[in-house]
């Protein structure tokens, strides 16, 4: 299981890199963990939701994808993590479970005190004001392998987080490491620690 950091890229770009390399996996290929940053866009899972108007003139592209969910937004800032494996080896729930894990242990290390909440996936952080969603897991399955993984909130504006219902929880907020913490690494120098941390936790 191979990191690979694949740099800023256009949505679409990157939907077809996740669509070669699975389709290499189906063939004997390697399972890889692809982290990047995208440029703004919002991307409406199989349930929709009707943002294109406001996010079009807000400058950011939307995209309607096959995963599962609602709307969520990549914007630059934010480590994108995508997650080219085999499902039947490792089960989702399991694949869920890694990511969320190796991420909260990577921001506590960062000094935000991060946490699950019970039925939502994802990483959060509870506060004074009530919980906040810093990190978005959600993978799709074809074939047995997967596509999709995770988005983690650095350095990224939450810009586009205004324009939706995150993944269609209204009882939340969303948040970044830079937003707690005050500061933040790029997404490269997280995922030059997560990339091996999670190629570790699903060995």
């Amino acid at each position: 299981m191979t990191p690979r950091w694949l740099g800023t890229l256009e949505y679409g770009a990157a939907l077809r890199i996740q669509e070669q390399a699975r389709l290499d996996a189906l063939g004997g290929g390697e399972s890889l963990i692809l982290g990047l940053e995208h440029l703004p866009v919002i991307t409406l899972g199989k349930r929709g939701g009707d943002v294109v108007g406001a996010a079009e003139r807000a400058g950011y592209a939307v995209w309607r994808t096959r995963r599962g969910g609602l709307a969520t937004c990549h914007e630059p800032g934010q480590l994108v993590g995508y997650l080219i494996v085999d499902a039947r080896v490792h089960g989702v729930r399991r694949l869920v479970e890694a990511v969320e894990c190796c991420l909260i242990e990577w921001l506590s290390g960062q000094g935000l005190r991060a946490t699950r909440r019970e039925g939502y996936p994802g990483v959060w952080s509870e506060g004074e004001f009530g919980w906040s969603k810093v990190g978005a897991v959600g993978m799709q399955v074809r074939n047995g392998w997967t596509t999709h993984g995770f988005a983690l909130n650095l350095q990224n504006s939450l810009r586009g987080f205004t324009l939706i219902s995150p993944c269609g929880i209204a009882d939340a907020s969303v948040t970044s490491l830079q937003r707690e913490c005050g500061f933040s690494p790029s997404p490269l120098e997280a995922f030059e620690h997560l990339g091996p941390a999670l190629r570790a936790a699903l060995s």
